[in-house]
């Protein structure tokens, strides 16, 4: 498993350029994604003013469970970020269990979409279980700043992470502090676990847990883009790690919980009509966030000149 969504496998995140020109050919007049790796040098200049964004998906290779590949982080960062663009058609074909065709037929903004960061810190839950490739933080911040300036730098101002990697949350938002610094950008950060409120999947799976790792939840995403790499016969449900008997917000870090095999849940609350329902539901308020934040005024340039008065004018 390469942890690549199937509709980017055939290039149909963001069509084949075509012959008008960067602007005109490339991303085209309507909404969608083109890669930035079928871009020809020559026009990245062109195609970046005309985009309204770039996006980076960002993942893991981890364990999930013996029901789940090792790229599930990369398929949900990759699946919705190919959605991020356009006017959600995408998931709409994706009713029947098909791959989507297109993420771009649509109206709505357009973007470039970049290749995704495979690898990523771990927590030190999954970091004994076979499959999971970890890098230090300090290690993943660092690389993670260098790729974001790089892309503002080649002429993205804005620029949307998609993360699919809870662990990822606290690394990206230190580097995009840091690039903010330097650079002129807006940097906006999604996580399509929160995408869907806890109330929700309560709603959709009952009253038995769904969110932890590897669970039915996650479950369920990966079955909205990729049904073929799940394996639901594979385990049993396993209950899911107990939680404070408290109602305030902590954060509790563990070597091993028990239960916990690396994962935890009730995968049979999961399948492929849950995981449709799943991707549409969180594509939508994924795009509700981009068109929203494109049509947000551009930030100023990281500087404290002219710094604020101290009182009116003349005293």
């Amino acid at each position: 498993m390469d942890g690549v969504n199937p509709a980017q496998r055939s290039g149909a995140a963001g069509g084949t350029p075509g012959p008008a020109g960067p602007a005109g050919g490339v991303l085209g007049g309507a909404g969608g994604l083109v890669p930035v790796s079928r871009v020809p040098g020559g026009e990245l200049a062109a195609v970046a003013a005309a985009a309204d964004f770039a996006v980076l998906p960002v993942g893991a290779v981890e364990w999930h469970g013996p029901h789940l590949p090792l790229g599930t982080d990369l398929i949900l960062a990759e699946g919705f970020a190919a959605e991020s663009a356009g006017d959600g058609s995408a998931a709409e074909s994706a009713g029947d269990g098909s791959a989507a065709e297109s993420a771009g037929d649509g109206a709505g903004p357009r973007g470039v979409l970049f290749p995704a960061v495979p690898y990523a810190a771990c927590p030190g839950q999954t970091r004994p279980w076979p499959g999971t490739v970890a890098i230090r933080p300090e290690i993943a911040v660092g690389y993670l700043a260098d790729v974001i300036e790089g892309i503002v730098a080649t002429g993205f101002s804005r620029l949307l992470i998609v993360n699919g990697h809870d662990a990822n949350m606290s690394t990206v938002r230190a580097a995009m502090e840091w690039v903010s610094g330097r650079r002129t950008a807006s940097l906006l950060l999604v996580n399509w676990f929160q995408l869907v409120t806890p109330a929700e999947t309560t709603d959709i799976y009952g009253d038995l847990p769904a969110r932890g790792h590897g669970g039915a939840y996650e479950t369920s995403g990966v079955l909205g883009f990729d049904p073929d790499a799940v394996r639901l016969d594979a385990v049993e449900d396993l209950p899911p790690k107990p939680k404070l008997p408290v109602s305030h917000p902590y954060v509790l870090v563990e070597s091993r919980p028990d239960p916990w095999q690396g994962w935890s849940g009730h995968i049979s609350l999961a399948d492929e009509a849950i995981g449709r329902r799943v991707r549409q539901l969180a594509g939508a308020r994924l795009r509700e966030i981009v068109a929203a934040w494109v049509a947000a005024p551009s930030p100023a340039a990281p500087t404290a000149d002219p710094l604020p008065t101290a009182g009116p004018e003349g005293a």
